[in-house]
């Protein structure tokens, strides 16, 4: 009851009320997904788990991402525990994305294979690499503070998900039914993502970069970055210093989960 007073009154409150109980319902989604055996058989091929513990690896990381919020550059957080250290954080976070872009890889390969669209098979392969890369760079913004870094992260979020999109409009004369629907469906999600980064999130990281330079604000070199995520986090529940990130992270943690549970479901029916 007291919650939902607090929620009411604060729209960080509210924001964080919503993303808890979001994440909680794609749990349930997740084990209700992981007890379907498919085709009716008592053993689980060893590729149905392998897809489903890659989604598992998204679906609690953007819940526990979401039950602890933090701002990684900024070294804030809303609640006082080594939980919601940035260390941990991006430490999750990193296994989460680099298994949601293992998920992309499996599905494009095996649709690119099943349709012989090699073009889209061979895109299938650059997906893990593209996004390892966008992961090495956030941890530099992160570590130095140095928001061009987190830029050129979701720069390269944009160039391979404009290859996945491409890859999957070769497949759409390919496929019928339920499959081409998700397939559309898939593009136009992918679209508006891109129309995201390019108007929004990429932006922000840039001006937040040009304030520093203008400022004079001077980056940690990459030891005492480690240190300083280690040992610093600042509690802030002021809706001023979160209303940036409320937009990408609202998105992230609840449309980016249901599309690695939808891609868990497509490799369930396809393979």
């Amino acid at each position: 009851m007291k919650l939902l007073e607090r929620a009411r009154a604060n729209p960080l409150a509210c924001w964080w009320v919503m993303l808890s109980l979001v994440s909680s319902g794609n749990i349930l989604l997740w084990f209700l997904l992981y007890n379907h055996v498919p085709f009716g058989g008592v053993a689980v091929a060893l590729d149905v788990r392998v897809m489903q513990l890659l989604c598992a690896a998204y679906v609690f990381g953007c819940a526990f991402r979401s039950f602890f919020p933090r701002a990684d550059v900024q070294r804030i957080c809303l609640f006082d525990t080594w939980l919601s250290s940035i260390v941990v954080g991006r430490s999750v976070a990193t296994v989460a994305e680099v298994c949601f872009a293992t998920q992309w890889a499996i599905v494009l390969y095996l649709l690119g294979g099943t349709a012989g669209v090699d073009v889209t098979a061979g895109i299938a392969l650059t997906i893990v690499p593209l996004i390892v890369l966008a992961q090495c760079f956030s941890w530099y913004g992160v570590l130095t503070t140095n928001t061009l870094a987190n830029a050129i992260e979701n720069s390269i979020w944009a160039i391979a998900f404009v290859v996945a999109g491409f890859g999957l409009c070769l497949l759409l004369p390919e496929f019928n039914g339920l499959l081409r629907l998700a397939l559309i469906i898939a593009i136009v999600g992918i679209a508006a993502y891109l129309a995201f980064l390019i108007t929004i999130d990429i932006p922000m990281y840039l001006r937040r970069w040009q304030i520093a330079r203008a400022s004079g604000q001077k980056h940690l070199g990459l030891l005492d970055g480690l240190r300083d995520i280690t040992l610093r986090w600042t509690v802030s529940r002021d809706f001023a210093q979160w209303k940036d990130e409320v937009p990408w992270m609202s998105l992230y943690f609840t449309t980016a989960v249901w599309a690695s549970l939808a891609l868990c479901l497509v490799y369930l029916a396809y393979r």
